[in-house]
């Protein structure tokens, strides 16, 4: 390709991406028109993938971690001829309901790998994506796996906190097939990058065992140059791309003016003219369309290729990859998680939810070799690795476990690209007071609606010692407030082993297990092959006769009602106790069920050992609650939970005052229709 032919491509690019933002009166047309240069010669020379196939599971993955220049990504997808991506959307960009959206956004379209925008994020879902490739590499051989992952990031992706954890992770793994293309424009929203930062990224990242290498973004040899010795390196590549902001532009090419709003009429037409486009908006000429079109079509070869090499596996192989690749879950699941169940039950005993997990692991990891586990630097406290799990090392990824460091956020942001990439379910723990360092990265695997699982131990009071900034006490309504995020809290192994099962699953979205750190009673004692937790909540324990008192828990706080149930017994109050380890679940029934398990008890109270928010919906505006107002305390967890009054002799008081006051006020209610005179 000689440069005018380049040039006349990278400026198909900058024309679609200026018109576009320009219509929607909204977007950033900065990025596209400055990273055209590197994008041409990445997709036209370099890039795997096969339009007519968008998921072929061996393409080369792309990510725009800088999302807000996404009309840089829609304009390379319509030119190569991704079907999803026509020109009617790209003329609707920014509009409802179409593919189009202001951030890329997965699932709207092919060829878009991950949902990014929230700086951070997709240079992070990247490292997953490059992490899992590895891993099915090793477990299917380089002849089916063997593909790259390139991100194009902004000065914005490399000054938020999360891409340091993901460019230390990456380093360490050696992760070879993981080439980033900084976008090195020296500008940001305030103005030039010289105001809020002075970081030698290249240097930064050579720290982190990365090779790095500084380029003229507009000069396409200098950029396929990099990207050549890049793809020859024994550890993950930077190329500083030193590019100009809104290039083109007469006036504001170079400068924050081009960032994040439309560049107007009077500055189109100076960018047409110096960039010697000719084109009405949005027309792009035949012949240059065809050299995209060709373009896209670089690889159906070797997608064919591949085709005959996937078909060529042994019977086994072949059925196993595609099953991974599909996300379907083999049925020795339920039969493994019915083997914990029965354990359970025949030989009971206190343990932790965090040891249940354990113990439910050692089980489904055997059944589900696709799961791949790990933890934030607490193995030991989290209890995700199982006794067969070899390690992950720098070179080794035969293994299925991952440290992944002292990364909360990381850590959560490169799950959601392991199960991006597909053909994993990744899994891993830390505290669950450190939810708040994984929630953006939470956030969006919730919004992308992918299958990613958090083992959250330590999951209230009850940690004890290390005190209130261990103590969790907000955590879970926070949690709970995500959308199309369920959260877990169960009770005993029974319902641990049940609750893993439900999270795998769940193709549909991510999945905590909030986790304690103390030892429990065993409160379901009786064994069904029936999963009781897939309905959210359901009766746990009857009253001996119509019940006055009902009382609702999740995991630790269960026992709890189970022994206050006995000794309201006693007293004559019937009682029954509800488990609730999943609201999400039990609110997504039909009303008839949820009105069955709420009851019609005159008394509902709920126990927690967090605050309120979130149990209205079950107890009621009405209803009584026994858990936290505040945070918490640095003491033995027995001595936490009785100084914050979260014990059995509580909830039998609270309990009984509720009932006292509900007898009082059906007395006055009942003396009064006797003296009324209708009554007379």
């Amino acid at each position: 390709m000689g440069r005018a032919t380049h040039d006349r491509m990278a400026n198909a690019i900058r024309a679609l991406a200026m018109d576009a933002v320009e219509a929607a009166k909204s977007g950033h047309p900065g990025l596209p028109m400055g990273a055209a240069d590197v994008a041409t010669v990445l997709f036209t020379r370099f890039l795997k993938f096969d339009p007519a196939d968008p998921a072929w599971p061996d393409r080369d993955r792309f990510v725009l971690s800088a999302g807000h220049g996404s009309m840089l990504l829609y304009a390379v997808l319509h030119l190569l001829g991704y079907a999803d991506m026509t020109l009617a959307e790209i003329k609707r960009f920014r509009q409802l309901g179409s593919k189009t959206a202001g951030h890329p956004e997965y699932g709207h379209a092919g060829g878009i790998e991950t949902t990014t925008g929230p700086l951070g994020q997709g240079i992070a879902n990247a490292v997953g994506m490059a992490l899992a490739e590895r891993i099915m590499a090793a477990r299917f051989g380089d002849a089916i796996v063997d593909h790259h992952t390139y991100v194009l990031a902004s000065d914005g992706d490399l000054m938020e906190g999360v891409s340091q954890e993901a460019i230390a992770l990456a380093g360490h793994l050696r992760l070879a097939k993981f080439i980033v293309l900084f976008d090195d424009n020296g500008i940001t929203i305030d103005g030039k990058l010289a105001l809020a930062d002075s970081t030698d990224q290249v240097a930064r990242v050579k720290a982190s065992n990365w090779n790095a290498v500084r380029i003229d973004g507009h000069d396409p040899d200098a950029i396929a140059a990099a990207i050549e010795a890049a793809k020859k390196s024994d550890r993950p590549s930077l190329i500083a791309c030193r590019t100009t902001i809104g290039f083109g532009a007469p006036t504001k090419a170079g400068s924050e003016k081009a960032h994040g709003s439309p560049l107007g009429a009077d500055e189109i037409k100076g960018a047409r003219e110096k960039l010697g486009w000719k084109h009405p908006p949005f027309e792009i000429p035949a012949d240059l369309l065809d050299l995209w079109r060709k373009a896209g079509g670089r690889s159906r070869e070797a997608r064919k290729a591949w085709d005959k090499r996937s078909a060529a596996l042994d019977p086994a192989s072949k059925a196993e990859f595609e099953r991974r690749v599909a996300g379907k879950i083999p049925v020795s699941l339920a039969s493994a998680v019915l083997a914990v169940k029965e354990q359970a039950i025949a030989k009971p005993e206190e343990m932790a939810t965090r040891k249940a997990s354990e113990v439910s692991l050692e089980a489904i990891t055997a059944a589900l070799p696709e799961m791949i586990g790990g933890s934030a630097d607490l193995t030991g406290s989290n209890n995700t690795k199982t006794k067969g799990m070899a390690v992950i090392a720098p070179g080794d990824f035969k293994g299925r476990f991952v440290h992944f460091g002292v990364r909360e956020h990381g850590m959560a942001a490169a799950m959601n690209g392991m199960a991006l990439h597909g053909g994993i379910i990744p899994y891993a723990g830390t505290f669950l007071v450190f939810s708040d360092y994984c929630r953006p990265a939470l956030r969006l695997a919730a919004l992308m609606g992918k299958r990613v699982i958090h083992v959250m131990t330590h999951d209230s009071i009850g940690l004890g010692e290390d005190g209130p900034t261990h103590q969790p006490v907000e955590h879970l309504a926070a949690l709970r407030a995500i959308p199309n995020l369920y959260l877990f809290r169960p009770a005993d192994l029974t319902e641990t082993a049940e609750c893993w099962q439900l999270a795998l699953e769940r193709a549909a979205g991510p999945s905590v297990l909030a986790l304690t750190r103390q030892n429990l009673p065993v409160s379901r004692k009786r064994f069904s092959e029936k999963n009781l937790c897939a309905q959210g909540a359901y009766e746990l324990s009857p009253a001996s006769a119509k019940a006055v008192v009902s009382l609702f828990a999740s995991g630790s706080e269960v026992s709890l009602c189970l022994a206050a149930q006995a000794e309201l017994e006693k007293k004559g109050v019937p009682t029954r106790v509800v488990s609730a380890p999943c609201f999400e679940l039990f609110l997504a029934e039909p009303l008839a069920y949820r009105h069955a398990v709420i009851g019609d008890a005159p008394v509902r109270l709920a126990v927690e050992a967090a605050i309120r928010q979130g149990w209205d919906e079950i107890i009621g505006t009405d209803g009584a609650f026994v858990g936290m107002s505040g945070f918490g305390a640095s003491a033995p967890y027995q001595d936490v939970y009785a100084h914050f009054g979260i014990t059995s002799e509580a909830i039998i008081a609270a309990a009984l005052d509720c009932f006292g006051r509900e007898k009082k006020a059906a007395g006055a209610k009942a003396g009064a229709r006797r003296s009324s005179p209708s009554a007379r």
